[in-house]
């Protein structure tokens, strides 16, 4: 899986790239030049379009070896409107080529809040324009912290629009174990028990191979953890971010493939759009390779036993 994290500092150079993003990028230069004279855009939109085009070649270059992409809503967040629009056209981009959205926006509120925010990215009918107003994502990432009753308008919307939610169990950065590794009273551990509740709020049979329509987010970055989790959330989809740049390994991520090839996602985000760096050539036919080499350990590793 693609995931897509662009920092507006530090994409494809306009020279590198493949054929079809060299040409957008040039056309993105002219409207530059011509906006910039009429002083026609702010930073913020003209941030915005570079963003839209190297993600778009971004995806074209990475999607035969993707099942989904998964856009990281802060990137595009941080440039207001134009950000968003850029979001959206990247949705709608992703789906013609057959791709699922993840939308990694890790919110977590209650009650009415709660539903708005999936009504937001389009996994959810709560808005009074229905799917239309929401972004259009396939499933979304979720904060479990606020307790089940938090986490139950998301899933009802998930359920009605017949999407999914992915809910944060144990994360990928250093600074997960300061809450998620702490022992509770009665045993165990904080992310045990959240695993707990994600077995508990899923309706397994749903997706492919009998999966729950509640999946984890559980970091490649604690591979040792696996085990268990699998223990726990027998019928849960993984969403396995933390491959590459963090220094997850796909080879220790076996655990997370036990239901089959459908019960683990491995994400990748910056050794795929910085894979140039590192095999040299253009980004866009670097990132194919990379995204390739990615796809093909992680299809040997889920080959079903």
């Amino acid at each position: 899986m693609l995931g897509l994290d662009p920092d507006p500092a530090d994409l494809w150079p306009a020279d590198g790239s493949s054929a079809r993003a060299a040409g957008a990028t040039s056309e993105l230069t002219a409207a530059r030049v011509a906006a910039e004279a009429a002083q026609e855009l702010t930073a913020a939109q003209l941030a915005a379009r570079a963003v839209l085009v190297h993600c778009r070649a971004l995806i074209d270059a990475a999607a035969h070896a993707c099942v989904a992409v998964k856009p990281q809503l802060a990137r595009f967040e941080l440039l207001g409107a134009a950000g968003w629009s850029a979001l959206e056209a990247l949705v709608a981009h992703a789906h013609t080529r057959g791709l699922l959205v993840i939308a990694d926006a890790k919110r977590g509120d209650i009650d009415v809040s709660a539903r708005a925010y999936a009504a937001a990215m389009g996994t959810g009918t709560d808005s009074p324009f229905g799917r239309i107003a929401g972004l259009g994502a396939d499933l979304v990432t979720v904060n479990p912290l606020l307790g089940a009753d938090a986490l139950a308008p998301f899933v009802g919307a998930a359920r009605e629009a017949g999407t999914g939610v992915l809910v944060l169990v144990r994360t990928s950065n250093p600074g997960a174990a300061d809450i998620e590794e702490l022992r509770l009273q009665d045993g165990g551990s904080v992310w045990e028990r959240i695993a707990q509740l994600v077995d508990e709020v899923g309706r397994p049979g749903v997706g492919a191979g009998g999966l729950s329509d509640v999946g984890a987010v559980f970091g490649a970055t604690a591979p040792w953890h696996l085990q268990r989790a699998r223990e726990l959330m027998p019928n849960a989809t993984f969403l396995l971010p933390g491959v590459g740049a963090q220094g997850g390994r796909v080879e220790e991520l076996a655990a997370a493939f036990a239901p089959g090839r459908a019960g683990g996602l491995v994400s990748a985000s910056r050794s795929i759009a910085g894979a140039y760096r590192v095999r040299g050539g253009e980004p866009a036919a670097a990132a194919c390779e990379e995204a390739e080499s990615l796809r093909r350990s992680a299809w040997e590793l889920s080959v079903v036993r």
